[in-house]
């Protein structure tokens, strides 16, 4: 029988105050598996349910993601009390339903859509360019060779239009140069909450993580969660306090955490 699991000491506070807690989720590699087509990637088994438990018994459950507010809703459901924040804070859905676009940002959408047309005619066999509306993501997972013409192409476009490089797990991102990533939602929703937890896998999760950081050094405690397995980059896990190693254990921690386990 497989070893059931077990809270690390630094997620009891979340356990144990769950009224005063704040919790950070990221979706990709983190509440699902990374997948080679960024289309078809699904949550673990159970995700809706835990997180709805979460939104239930903690302060506020956030899922902060690169991906737009409209594939985390299709793909999670509206989980009362649960906000959704795609490409990192630019869109949010909010515990009550609502949808907040940063309208600096929806600015950007034309230009984001000549990009990714040019991008799109220059790909070569096997590389992916994942349109988000405001943001587009080149990714060559399934064609490693794909590298040296996203990096180009990235730096050229941004060069020549103003947008912003943000590296993920082999992809590169064209986004918009405003003030909004995962740390500005941590900022922002986890002020005031007195212990705040933090999951991620990847480059774009370090800004939640440091502002994770900030809100400790102001007197929260704070767990950050890296899910390191795969191809995550060390920094993730070097910025955290607690390691797992694949999204089905940091699914498993959060069952534990929102009561549907004992």
């Amino acid at each position: 029988m497989p070893t059931p699991p077990v809270l690390p000491r630094a997620l009891h506070p979340l356990r144990d105050r769950p009224a005063d807690t704040a919790l950070f989720l990221d979706y990709d590699g983190t509440l699902a598996p990374i997948v080679d087509d960024p289309a078809g990637a699904r949550p673990v088994e159970g995700v809706p349910d835990v997180l709805a438990a979460l939104g239930r018994r903690l302060a506020l459950v956030a899922v902060v993601s690169g991906r737009p507010a409209a594939f985390l809703r299709a793909q999670l459901g509206r989980p009362a009390k649960v906000h959704l924040a795609g490409l990192y804070g630019m869109e949010e859905v909010t515990a009550t339903g609502s949808l907040r676009r940063a309208p600096e940002a929806a600015a950007w959408e034309p230009v984001v859509a000549d990009v990714t047309r040019r991008v799109a005619a220059t790909a070569p066999p096997g590389a992916e360019v994942e349109p988000k509306g405001l943001t587009v993501t080149l990714h060559w997972r399934r064609a490693p060779a794909a590298e040296g013409w996203a990096t180009q192409a990235a730096g050229r476009e941004a060069a020549a239009t103003g947008l912003v490089v943000q590296p993920g797990r082999m992809s590169l991102e064209l986004r918009p140069p405003v003030d909004d990533d995962k740390g500005t939602v941590v900022r922002r929703l986890g002020a005031g909450h007195p212990v705040v937890g933090c999951f991620g896998d990847d480059l774009g999760d370090l800004p939640a993580f440091a502002a994770a950081g900030e809100l400790a050094a102001a007197g929260a405690i704070v767990a950050r969660v890296a899910v390191a397995g795969g191809d995550s980059p060390p920094e993730v896990a070097a910025a955290a306090d607690v390691v797992v190693p694949g999204p089905g254990e940091a699914v498993a921690l959060l069952r534990l955490l929102s009561g549907l386990a004992g």
